[in-house]
């Protein structure tokens, strides 16, 4: 491996913040350098120093200091809860995406330079002063020619090379970690830093995110569960994305909530249907659901409407997890902790010969105490500690595609946790979750494939007789060549047989002629003798000539 001075700097910068947060105690408390922990004793910089943050703090404020890269590393690392203790991960879940912004004047050239014309051609106004900053790009008002006002989103400048930077870091430090921890295999850390590095790059990428919110909004076109703002495809770049302006509360804001009156159970609930509806129903998901991307729209209290914004963070599930996650999820409502287990074998998450009556009864001993208590009274994010550490106990491999999942799971929590904590998760979800099962295992599934299958068979049918004879001739052939192909085999067997019989024989018939030729050799020694030549040698070499001759091919 190729260690530029650039990655070498970088190292030497981030040993720094280390030591200025004081995390070589958190060094020296890992099992590779525990043994070296009286090196401690000998560092200057500690005969000076005191700490009176609690160490998960200092890991929270030293990723801070790191920059965008390691806050957003944090904050995903956050939901493994099987990877961190649990004081570390609950500080992690605290990072914030606020980074300070760049100059107004450098938005406006990336603008201009992505437009290929000058600012005042698309905008009437646009305020230098940016609206919110966070670590891949800002955002700044403006108003379009025809008095709609908007939101333009700019990517920071020299961002792609600060992140190819740290997460060659980051790759290190996870192949290392594959390489020489004992839970490497099972966590895989250089599959979960590349799903990071995919995220990562596609957050980049505005038309993409552009792309995501118009996928989201169609979506949710006829919903009044959630509102996406529009697109303006025509003014959106790589490095430049125009969208409609909101307006607001942000859902932290739980006093004005309050304050106008908005119905924060129903608002719970339709927060809770949301994250189902993206899952299982379009297998679509927003995976940045932090309080600051998420606004209520207030118009009418008691009946309130989300409205979400910045999709540079999209998840999805494959056909296959999608299935599973929907069987286990059901069947955790179901509290049939046996169908669990055996999705879990069944879908490779843990090794087949796991044990399923073991695998079960470990489940009802993590889940059994949750139920019929409100989410106040219950922690999703202890939950999953828990079944991730059940998991290690049954070998359990990290699904990797499953992070931005969890990760939403946990920010779904949250905000439920504020808005509404009488809130039952599972009285909510369960009946979202039978009514889609029924629709993708009932009648009205079958209809549905039967409509997106009838342009095909529309194509298929009318040449149905044709493809039906060429199959039949096609099958004839095949017949004909398997019977030709069995009675070479038959031949080739029955020769095999003949030739290794007249080998045998062979064998025996020159094996008498050189007895023969042995016993002649006697000179006279041998009992039964005809004139000058033993009778006995004459015999067995006669005999021998005639096996001989029998075994001869005649072919």
């Amino acid at each position: 491996m190729i260690i530029s001075p650039r990655l070498v700097l970088r190292l030497i910068q981030m040993n720094i913040v280390l030591l200025r947060h004081g995390l070589d105690d958190v060094l020296f408390a890992t099992r590779w350098f525990r043994p070296f922990r009286f090196l401690r004793f000998f560092m200057p910089w500690r005969w000076f120093r005191r700490h009176s943050r609690p160490r998960a703090e200092r890991i929270r404020l030293a990723l801070e200091d790191l920059g965008p890269i390691f806050v957003k590393f944090g904050q995903i690392i956050s939901t493994r809860r099987d990877l961190l203790p649990s004081d570390i991960a609950a500080e992690l879940a605290r990072l914030q995406d606020q980074v300070p912004p760049f100059p107004g004047h450098e938005a406006r050239a990336i603008i201009e330079e992505e437009q290929q014309q000058p600012i005042d051609a698309t905008f009437a106004v646009f305020d230098t002063e940016p609206m919110a900053s966070a670590s891949i790009a800002q955002v700044h008002a403006a108003r379009l020619h025809d008095g709609q006002e908007v939101i333009v989103k700019v990517v920071r400048p020299g961002i792609e090379q600060a992140i190819e930077r740290d997460l060659r870091v980051l790759y290190t430090f996870a192949r290392l970690a594959q390489r020489y921890w004992s839970e490497g295999h099972r966590l895989r850390p250089v599959e979960v830093i590349q799903e990071f590095d995919i995220t990562l790059h596609d957050e980049l990428d505005l038309m993409r995110e552009a792309a995501n919110a118009s996928q989201l909004k169609r979506n949710f076109q006829d919903s009044d569960l959630l509102y996406v703002p529009e697109v303006h495809w025509w003014a959106t770049h790589r490095r430049v994305m125009v969208m409609e302006r909101i307006y607001g509360v942000q859902v932290s804001d739980v006093q004005a909530l309050h304050d106008a009156g908005v119905d924060m159970k129903a608002l719970a609930e339709r927060g809770t249907e949301i994250f189902f509806t993206q899952v299982f129903r379009d297998s679509f998901f927003h995976a940045d659901m932090h309080p600051g991307n998420i606004f209520v729209d207030i118009r009418n209290p008691a009946d309130p409407r989300y409205v979400a914004v910045d999709f540079g963070i999209m998840g999805s599930l494959s056909p296959v997890d999608h299935r599973y996650l929907a069987d286990n999820f059901l069947a955790f409502f179901n509290r049939d902790y046996r169908r669990v287990a055996e999705l879990h074998v069944e879908s490779g998450w843990v090794p087949a010969d796991t044990r399923v009556d073991e695998f079960e009864g470990a489940m009802r001993t993590v889940c059994e105490p949750i139920f019929e208590r409100p989410l106040g009274e219950i922690s999703l994010g202890a939950l999953l500690m828990r079944l991730f550490q059940t998991g290690r106990r049954f070998n359990m491999e990290i699904q990797p595609q499953l992070v931005l999942l969890q990760k939403t799971l946990l920010a779904i929590e949250g905000l439920g946790r504020q808005l509404y904590p009488e809130l039952d998760l599972w009285d909510t979800g369960k009946p979202y979750l039978e009514r889609w099962m029924r629709e993708q295992v009932g009648l009205q599934a079958v209809v549905k494939n039967l409509r997106h299958e009838l342009p095909y068979w529309g194509e298929i049918l009318p040449t149905l007789p044709r493809r039906m004879d060429q199959a039949l001739v096609e099958v004839g052939r095949t017949r004909e060549h398997v019977n030709a192909q069995q009675a070479e085999l038959t031949a080739l067997r029955r020769d095999v047989r003949q030739n290794g019989r007249r080998g045998f024989a062979a064998g025996v018939g020159g094996a008498l002629v050189i007895s023969a030729f042995v016993l002649s050799g006697l000179d006279g020694r041998s009992p039964i003798m005809l004139g000058e030549a033993p009778l006995v040698s004459w015999v067995i070499g006669a005999l021998g000539v005639v096996v001989w001759l029998v075994a001869w091919p005649r072919d």
